[in-house]
């Protein structure tokens, strides 16, 4: 298996693994500030989901992680196991186990559900030293007592690039969706980056997911003979919402997700081309256009509230097409 690539993860994101905001608040009577887990249960939840996503990846089957994945993380990986198993209805005879080994546990304190963690790990799909050394971070989230827990949302860094958290009490402190003291509230994010998506306009500095990217859209949408319209949704609700834990420097890290629609139309007489993943997934009759429906998660560095130019880094991003439509 492929290495994932961190400068433009789609098909990689669907391969590799294919929160609520929170806050103190009441949530069905609950009001004391409790751990989202011990580090014994949370070990427990991580050999939990690796195991679940090497059965699913060895027999190209969505439906044997299904329980241990969910939000943007869900949505990429069940997409992409549902295309292979089109495609390659005999399983994954390249299959090489994931193992997620050195994990190091970032438990928060919230009153009521759900509850979430961070596991910071060293995966076996990268080199242990150098430039090429990589974390892989995974949000786990659990909506209830009776719940299992599930990723929600993976962000690959250098192993340098993994901030140190704020603690209080021995505990990471989550960041409210709607608070004040960042320069951008959590809950703000997906808007801000819709924006600027569209624009060009707001608080992201340049970089490989942003300024590049929008470059990298408009040569796409100036190829001639098809034109590419996208269309980029704010995606934030249920287990799909932001998440945000405090840094040691006053700022925080910060995990959204966003949906976007690729639309390609080519001129009269030719159709638009799409690869065996794409079309496993496709609905309709491809006739002159495509649609694509791609799912991304953000990993972004948000300076503390005051900060007026490049506010937010985006640091990681993981996407990939969850479906398809023909016209």
């Amino acid at each position: 298996m492929r290495r994932p690539a961190r400068l433009f993860a789609a098909t990689a994101a669907a391969t590799v693994l294919a929160l609520t905001a929170s806050g103190c608040v009441t949530v069905h009577g609950e009001t004391a500030l409790l751990p989202a887990a011990t580090k014994a249960e949370a070990a427990q939840a991580l050999a939990d989901f690796t195991a679940a996503y090497n059965r699913a990846d060895k027999a190209y089957d969505p439906a044997l992680d299904a329980t241990r994945v969910t939000g943007p993380l869900g949505a990429i990986n069940q997409a992409g196991l549902r295309a292979r198993s089109v495609n390659t209805p005999g399983g994954n005879k390249d299959h090489q186990p994931l193992e997620l080994t050195d994990a190091r546990f970032t438990l928060t304190r919230k009153a009521g559900w759900p509850r979430w963690f961070v596991a910071d790990t060293d995966s076996n799909r990268d080199v242990d030293d150098g430039a090429g050394d990589q974390r892989w971070l995974l949000v786990f989230v659990r909506n209830g007592p009776t719940e299992l827990w599930e990723a929600a949302y993976l962000s690959i860094l250098g192993a340098r690039e993994v901030p140190e958290f704020a603690e209080e009490a021995g505990y990471a402190v989550p960041v409210a969706a709607d608070g004040d003291a960042l320069a951008v509230a959590p809950g703000k994010l997906g808007t801000a980056f819709v924006s600027f998506l569209k624009d060009g306009q707001g608080p992201f500095a340049p970089g490989v997911h942003t300024t590049q990217w929008r470059a990298q859209r408009q040569k796409t949408a100036q190829r001639p003979g098809i034109a590419t319209q996208y269309l980029d949704q704010t995606t934030d609700r249920g287990d799909f919402a932001p998440l945000g834990l405090r840094t040691r420097d006053g700022g925080a890290l910060v995990f959204f997700a966003t949906r976007f629609f690729e639309r390609q139309t080519t001129a009269k007489g030719y159709r638009p081309t799409v690869g065996p993943d794409v079309k496993a997934l496709l609905t309709g009759e491809i006739k002159n256009t495509v649609t694509r429906e791609w799912v991304s998660s953000q990993t972004v560095l948000v300076k503390p509230a005051g900060t007026d130019r490049d506010a937010v880094t985006v640091t990681s991003r993981l996407q990939g097409v969850v479906g398809a439509v023909g016209s």
